[in-house]
């Protein structure tokens, strides 16, 4: 079957108080929707107005629809002041604009190098499904293997514990617990 894609329509009057009320309602929204795109794209002030076949008045604008046309009622051409307050304001959003969209790569890309530091977790974790197997399924060797990694766990986990703790960075856990470790301290060899 073959995609018919995009195709030019004829654009004729809606037939039908009921049914031109339903369109009206609909393309009004896509136009206020493609006001506001055309604003955020190309940082422009924009004032709409539109009467309804019911005769109701809707209107939209940025920065509002009275300010647009407030701004055009001055007499003659607006003064110099004006212009570079418009200026200045425009300048403002493109700003805000540039510092939201290079925030938002920063982000992407700390989420890029997280999904990687993932994936690479669960490469190096594809050879340890005993570490999630109940205890009493696994043999000497095996317990002996799961307490040394969990022992190392323990290690790693209690010195970025420190090291955040260190820094001022993490919640005072520590402090928290009288200055005691939030794990209890044995012997791994101990407990077999």
């Amino acid at each position: 079957m073959m995609n018919m894609g995009w195709k030019k329509t004829q654009k004729k009057m809606t037939k039908g108080a009921n049914a031109l009320l339903v369109s009206f309602s609909k393309r009004r929204s896509g136009l206020f929707k493609k006001a506001s795109e055309l604003c955020t794209l190309h940082v422009v002030e924009t004032a709409n107005i539109i009467f309804s076949p019911g005769g109701k008045v809707f209107s939209s604008g940025h920065p509002s629809a009275e300010d647009v046309i407030n701004m055009l009622g001055q007499c003659g051409k607006p003064d110099a002041a004006t212009l570079l307050e418009a200026e200045a304001h425009q300048e403002r959003v493109l700003c805000d604009l540039k510092k939201q969209y290079s925030d938002l790569l920063r982000q992407l890309e700390a989420e890029k190098k997280r999904g990687e530091k993932l994936e690479q977790m669960r490469m190096e974790c594809q050879g340890c499904s005993w570490f999630y197997a109940p205890i009493d399924e696994l043999s000497l060797e095996e317990l002996k293997v799961k307490s040394a990694a969990m022992a190392e766990l323990k290690g790693k986990v209690l010195k970025e514990l420190e090291e955040r703790l260190a820094q001022g960075s993490a919640p005072s856990v520590a402090a928290n617990s009288g200055g005691s470790s939030v794990f209890p301290v044995t012997d791994p060899k101990a407990a077999l």
